[in-house]
């Protein structure tokens, strides 16, 4: 099982560098619908993790993933719900979170997401730590209501807080929290079992990645639910043990920064070296991820 994910994990990763226009084959991509809380899902296909509200108000969804996957996802939500899917909540811009937007909206959806994720999905963006540059989403894409600090939604009889975070992953970065079901989705800040992507170029810090984390620690209890960005369902004490990584990561490449070290020697003095057989299976291999962090760290916002 753990092989069967970290191996889906990586293909899901791997699919964030190849060119945009490259031809991609989602026909073998099946979409599994994993139980949270009542009336809460976590849809896993490829990309990042879907969080699924149904009820009597309608489905509403946290990501849509690819948008060649838009036909499973809503075959998928059909199974629990006969109603069309009211919203969507991006938690970021990046495509594989946002790319079925479009053809959500066309079905009826409205797309909302913090003000920067619209920006940036409107504007031509270079990702640089996967050199990836994108063009401007179509307009369909686009998030139709946006707003600056957070928005809650009273739906399906829980109350869903959606708010912006310090910028970590990215500088549009939200966590959607549906209180009454105890059930937090933290987008790409956490991802789950591996090291996570700090997107600097688009305005994402480590430091804003563990305060964001440390954010939602406050509000998890020890029997919340919480879905990551990537990877399998967790909790909080995962969730805990993914801060610590982090924060010692920090310190220990801020201190080799501090010291006068360059980035190639940075990388070759291996300050991950303990902790890579737990967190660097996945796609972000320990080397190139140290250089990512060390970029995200000598980047001036």
């Amino acid at each position: 099982m753990r092989a069967t994910f970290l191996l889906v994990g990586s293909i899901s990763i791997l699919l964030l560098v190849v060119p945009a226009r490259a031809q991609q084959d989602f026909s073998e991509i099946e979409i599994e619908t994993i139980a949270v809380a009542d009336g809460i899902y976590m849809l896993m296909g490829l990309g990042g993790n879907i969080g699924l509200s149904v009820g009597e108000d309608g489905p509403f969804l946290v990501d849509d993933q690819y948008a060649p996957l838009s036909e499973k996802i809503s075959a998928a939500i059909a199974e629990l719900s006969d109603l069309p899917v009211s919203f969507v909540v991006n938690t970021h811009w990046h495509w594989d979170h946002a790319g079925g937007n479009e053809n959500m909206r066309e079905m009826g959806a409205v797309i909302v997401a913090h003000e920067n994720t619209r920006g940036r999905m409107s504007t031509t963006q270079f990702v640089e730590a996967l050199g990836r540059r994108t063009t401007p989403s179509p307009v369909g894409a686009l998030p139709v209501v946006t707003f600056e600090d957070g928005v809650s939604f009273h739906w399906n009889g829980d109350e869903i807080r959606v708010f912006h975070v310090a910028p970590g992953h990215t500088d549009g970065d939200v966590v959607v929290n549906f209180v009454g079901a105890n059930v937090i989705h933290t987008g790409d800040n956490f991802f789950n079992g591996r090291y996570p992507l700090v997107d600097f170029s688009s305005g994402g810090t480590l430091e804003g990645m563990i305060a964001t984390v440390d954010a939602i620690l406050e509000i998890a209890g020890e029997t919340t639910k919480i879905i990551p960005g990537h990877g399998l369902l967790s909790n909080r004490a995962e969730l805990q043990v993914y801060r610590d990584m982090l924060a010692t990561v920090f310190e220990r490449i801020t201190l080799m920064i501090d010291e006068g070290m360059d980035r190639d020697a940075v990388i070759a003095a291996k300050p991950t070296s303990d902790l890579d057989d737990v967190w660097g299976q996945g796609f972000l291999q320990p080397d190139p991820w140290v250089g990512i962090i060390y970029d995200a760290l000598t980047t001036v916002h």
